[in-house]
């Protein structure tokens, strides 16, 4: 297997969101400090009690610091930490933060509870247009940086069991395209999204029908579903300078599910039904 080392050395940044060894955002912080990269782990409070975010501070080297990223007052005392606990900008962020309320309670799109539609939506697009805005403004990333948003395909088509999730969803990847371009022209600094496939997190696993669509998802790609280890993989080369020039991009990392129709292996499992039906 080819293996390329120390492309984030000397680099430094946040991963917000990592839970516990499930979250993609862990996996990430993982390879980063393979990578040789320097970086705070950042997550609220209640996650920081619930999760087991110290043992891999423990790991990596990492300072965690508690943070509620719909809070611009949180995240600016985040940002400053940042600056003082590395001596100067930081050279990435990872953002893969998102709740919805709506799909915790079971509660249908049609009978959608507004309140919480808000909160689904400043949880898990707006706290990106707040941190990408914080940063901007206290010229917290260096000239190349990268930011990186985690998203999904349900941005573009309908899964009825991922909700108001879905709405939040193509926010976020507006907010990258919108945002993108200005933190591009103004300071060189990338911003992009990865849709990734379905993945058995802790937070995906609160989705209606996961395991479904999570054999649907594997049967349909031609390469099968991306891991959260293979997707930490790519991650850390949008934050290395290899990708220099790539920005404002919805990245597909689905092993090939967001380019099919009907697949071969899903027509022969429809057809077999069918008979077993018959």
């Amino acid at each position: 297997m080819f293996e390329v080392k120390n492309l984030l050395n000397k680099k430094n940044g946040i991963i917000f969101g990592a839970l516990n060894d499930k979250s993609i955002a862990w996996q990430v912080a993982e390879k980063a400090n393979e990578q040789g990269a320097n970086f705070i782990l950042s997550n609220t409070d209640v996650a920081i009690r619930m999760g087991t975010i110290n043992e891999l501070a423990d790991k990596t080297g990492s300072k965690v610091v508690g943070a509620d990223a719909t809070s611009t007052g949180d995240l600016k005392k985040l940002f400053e930490d940042a600056l003082q606990e590395f001596d100067g900008k930081i050279d990435f962020v990872l953002h893969s933060i998102g709740m919805s309320p709506n799909v915790r309670k079971g509660i249908p799109y049609t009978d959608i509870n507004y309140p919480n539609f808000s909160k689904t939506l400043d949880i898990s697009a707006l706290s990106f247009h707040k941190i990408l805005q914080t940063a901007y403004h206290m010229d917290a990333i260096n000239e190349w940086g990268s930011v990186v948003a985690l998203t999904y395909v349900a941005a573009q088509r309908t899964l009825a069991g991922y909700n108001d999730m879905g709405d939040a969803k193509a926010l976020l990847e507006s907010i990258a395209r919108s945002f993108g371009y200005v933190y591009g022209r103004d300071k060189k600094v990338r911003v992009n999204t990865v849709s990734q496939s379905p993945t058995p997190t802790t937070a995906g696993s609160g989705v209606s029908g996961i395991d479904s669509l999570l054999d649907f998802s594997e049967r349909m790609s031609p390469l099968g579903n991306a891991t959260a280890s293979e997707a930490a993989d790519y991650i850390i080369l949008l934050f290395s300078d290899l990708t220099r020039k790539v920005t404002m991009q919805n990245l597909y990392h689905d092993g090939g599910f967001s380019s099919m129709g009907m697949s071969q292996r899903a027509i022969e499992q429809y057809n077999k039904s069918f008979e077993e039906c018959d």
